[in-house]
């Protein structure tokens, strides 16, 4: 490993390189420039190629759920570094079309199921979202939004106490699905407590509420505008794709 101030680095950088070199936040190892600060060492980037890729997997990409730009700010700050690195993702994330269609003011009152525009050749057309409140971890249940309380049963039996166990108690809001005779007959024999959130006050299962605004967004900017995925696994397999922005 070279040092950061090795003298036969200095002809290949700038006066701006330069003066960060060596003050000690670059380091060379392997041929590859990376740039350190207190809790982070990243690839230093200078071909523009390069930071577009990294911007578009950041930002663009499926995975990376084409997110505003604070959270594109902290992708990018995990994996590279560059000259005027949040400049340039503060452009690109304002020059994004999808961003400029999808974005809009927070606050609309969410429920717990939701519809979603997905490409016509898909299976499903909604999405069944849990929250372990222990683990805060997220469970997305693909279905359909004319799935009736014995059908949502199934689905949580076969998909999620099948693997997990049976709860102490689930809160969800007053959806119709939610309040049947069946579904609470069905938690009277597990021994399972059904609690229910109030009218106007999402803040009782706001974890759920929080992740569920965000999966909407994401849908939202990838459906609403461009269908682009039209394969045969249809919206199972995009859904698998999308969360991991999350």
């Amino acid at each position: 490993m070279k040092d950061c101030k090795d003298p036969s680095l200095s002809p290949k950088l700038d006066e701006a390189w330069k003066k960060a070199y060596y003050e000690g936040r670059f380091q060379l190892l392997d041929g590859i420039l990376y740039h350190r600060t207190k809790n982070t060492c990243v690839m230093a980037l200078t071909e523009r190629t390069l930071i577009n890729t990294i911007l578009h997997e950041c930002h663009d990409s499926v995975a990376s759920g084409n997110l505003l730009e604070n959270r594109t700010l902290e992708r990018v700050k995990t994996c590279s570094w560059w000259s005027n690195w949040r400049n340039n993702v503060s452009e690109h994330c304002q020059m994004c079309g999808r961003c400029q269609k999808a974005n809009r003011a927070t606050g609309k009152k969410i429920g717990m199921m939701i519809q979603t525009r997905e490409p016509k050749f898909s299976c499903y057309n909604a999405c069944l979202v849990l929250v372990d409140r222990y683990s805060k971890t997220p469970i997305f249940l693909p279905c359909h939004k004319d799935d009736t309380a014995m059908d949502t049963a199934i689905i949580i039996c076969n998909k999620v106490i099948s693997h997990k166990g049976l709860f102490q108690n689930i809160i969800s809001d007053k959806y119709p699905k939610f309040t049947s005779v069946l579904w609470k007959t069905l938690h009277n024999l597990f021994g399972t407590k059904l609690l229910f959130s109030t009218a106007y006050h999402p803040q009782t299962d706001g974890l759920a509420e929080r992740i569920i605004q965000t999966l909407e967004d994401i849908i939202r900017r990838f459906y609403a505008y461009v269908l682009e995925f039209k394969d045969s696994d249809g919206f199972t397999h995009d859904l698998c794709t999308l969360i991991q922005a999350l």
